[in-house]
């Protein structure tokens, strides 16, 4: 298993601290902590028809929400836990794809792993490839021993790639303030 440099770090100015946070490379991606530079991406990647199908609506319609988004849902776990939501940015041509991150979750005991892409992006292997780099970081950098995923039980490409990342289905559950049933993976190192 290929280690991650301890030097691919993030850097973000916070109350006038300078913060390092991991950023990972695959053969690829960049894999960087999403920032508020990343507004119009967020925008675009939050409106799709598979994030609002399978995700949920954000109510994320304009730049400025996203805005507020990155900086009050993404950033302040960020800042608490080191890790939150990475921005995939596809090495050949800086495009964003996607992301990928590992979340605290209200109603969850213990760390989701999450992806999402853009609809051109899909089944071209980037999600496994992100994915994949962010499970071991999880273990190996953020000294994570359990990971946990949730998953629509309508969502089959996201079930296919979990059990391909070696997650188990292990229950169903409904998270607070939600009455949809959905499907709980998890993997322990």
């Amino acid at each position: 298993m290929n280690k991650i440099p301890e030097t691919a770090k993030f850097e973000t100015n916070h109350a006038s601290l300078m913060t390092h946070h991991h950023s990972f490379e695959t053969e690829r991606l960049l894999i960087r902590p999403t920032s508020e530079n990343d507004a119009a991406f967020i925008l675009e990647l939050l409106n799709t028809p598979k994030w609002i199908k399978f995700i949920g609506d954000r109510n994320v319609n304009t730049i400025s929400d996203a805005q507020n988004y990155i900086k009050n849902k993404m950033l302040p776990q960020l800042r608490q836990r080191g890790y939150s939501n990475y921005t995939l940015i596809r090495k050949n041509d800086q495009q964003k794809i996607g992301t990928c991150g590992l979340y605290h979750r209200e109603g969850l005991d213990g760390i989701d792993i999450g992806f999402a892409l853009l609809p051109q992006y899909e089944k071209k292997g980037y999600a496994f490839e992100a994915a994949a780099k962010i499970k071991e970081a999880a273990f190996d950098v953020f000294g994570i021993h359990r990971l946990l995923a949730i998953t629509t039980k309508d969502n089959f490409a996201s079930q296919k790639l979990l059990e391909k990342l070696s997650l188990q289905c292990t229950e169903t559950i409904t998270l607070p303030n939600d009455s949809e049933e959905l499907l709980l993976y998890k993997i322990e190192k």
